[in-house]
């Protein structure tokens, strides 16, 4: 498997992925925004993370009195979750499984109100990210969130160059050589069309972030979005 090989090697390297153990701002803003907007209570929730990776997403959720299973290919992301899960006292409220989010999930229909994918599944397979769909809109609660973040193609052009220099086999996807890793991007019209068959969009907007990849600072964008069960 060598993207579970490369996302090993990245979380013991750590060239890609951020060793800040705070949730991401974008995150809590749409907390926010369920809370607040659609009057969704923020405890006691079922919640999913998937591509969790060390849990900073994981951690804040259960602190905040919901059960979140997260999910992540690295095993060594895993093991360092697992310890920040012990020095916070969570482990009565997380669950960390080891294995790829295109894969079948190990729940029971209907079972998850919240399914966080923050930037994860763009690095699946186009068969595992079909999988991946059916699998979260199986597992999702009726009247429960996504919330999506995706690596956005529109208008950026570090997106565009790496998709020239370094094409990968299947569409909209390159290979990062320094990491070993394969990555999609997605247009507007791609991201609607493929989420849009098990989805509906509540909340779409684009969103700039500047990834560090081996000492470089590079400005990407991205796409996030709250979906909800067709």
């Amino acid at each position: 498997m060598p993207q579970k090989n490369a996302w090993e090697r990245e979380y013991q390297q750590q060239l890609l992925v951020s060793k800040d153990e705070r949730p991401q701002n974008f995150l809590v803003q749409f907390l926010k925004y369920l809370k607040k907007d659609k009057k969704l209570a923020m405890t006691d929730l079922q919640v999913l993370d998937l591509g969790c990776g060390t849990g900073r997403n994981t951690n804040y959720l259960a602190e905040r009195g919901n059960n979140v299973v997260g999910i992540d290919i690295a095993a060594n992301a895993l093991r360092t979750g697992e310890m920040r899960v012990k020095k916070l006292e969570l482990e009565s409220s997380v669950n960390y499984i080891n294995q790829s989010i295109g894969a079948p999930l190990p729940f029971a229909d209907n079972y998850f109100d919240l399914i966080l994918d923050i930037t994860s599944s763009n690095s699946l397979k186009e068969s595992e990210r079909e999988i991946y769909l059916k699998e979260c809109h199986r597992v999702l609660k009726p009247g429960g969130f996504i919330i999506l973040r995706a690596l956005c193609k529109d208008g950026d052009k570090n997106a565009k160059k790496l998709l020239e220099l370094s094409p990968g086999k299947e569409y909209d996807t390159y290979f990062m050589k320094e990491l070993g890793l394969v990555e999609r991007v997605f247009s507007e019209k791609d991201l609607r069309d493929l989420y849009g068959r098990y989805f509906n969009f509540d909340k779409l907007t684009k969103d700039i972030g500047y990834p560090k990849v081996g000492g470089r600072v590079y400005t990407r964008r991205y796409w996030l979005a709250i979906l909800t069960k067709k």
